[in-house]
């Protein structure tokens, strides 16, 4: 029979419940993005195939690893991360993945509307997440930095030089 010590932690910073729920979303967003991410990389067919499977791998790459920088802070909060497919399916903010074939064009349209939501759970939850936890919401700033590298990156591949809306800001 083994004995159970009761252990007491006198964390310096505890989460509240709002920030909780903020960085389970940015969690569910951020694992969800590298699902997507690999299902398109998967499905992805025809001109620049090459170029859209090896750039949907960067994706999935930083996904993961935001996602695991994410759920290791939570855990440092003493929040409990829940990373489950049916969990992820229920809460996400993205858009559906298709599930078929995807021409080139059309998967990045779809991981750069991908690429954006994430970037938007990121900002609108930024704020509060500041306000509770500046250590928090630098992870936030590196996550959108990143995010929205990518997502302009890729977008590139379907704008038109001066004709794609947005249009870029001139002086």
């Amino acid at each position: 029979m083994t004995q159970t010590l009761q252990h007491t932690a006198h964390p310096a910073f505890q989460a509240s419940r709002q920030l909780a729920d903020h960085l389970q979303q940015m969690l569910v967003d951020l694992t969800d993005l590298h699902l997507q991410a690999k299902q398109l990389h998967w499905n992805v067919v025809g001109k620049n195939f090459r170029d859209m499977h090896l750039v949907l791998d960067e994706v999935t790459d930083a996904a993961r690893e935001f996602s695991d920088t994410v759920a290791e802070r939570m855990r440092a909060i003493y929040v409990t991360p829940d990373g489950r497919a049916a969990t992820v399916a229920a809460q996400t903010s993205l858009p559906a993945a298709p599930t078929d074939e995807i021409d080139t064009a059309d998967a990045t349209d779809a991981i750069v509307a991908s690429l954006y939501a994430t970037a938007g759970t990121a900002r609108r939850i930024h704020d509060e997440v500041d306000a509770e936890d500046p250590t928090t919401a630098d992870i936030l700033h590196t996550v959108l930095e990143r995010i929205e590298q990518l997502a302009w990156m890729i977008d590139a591949e379907n704008r038109v030089a001066n004709s794609s809306i947005p249009r870029s800001i001139t002086e």
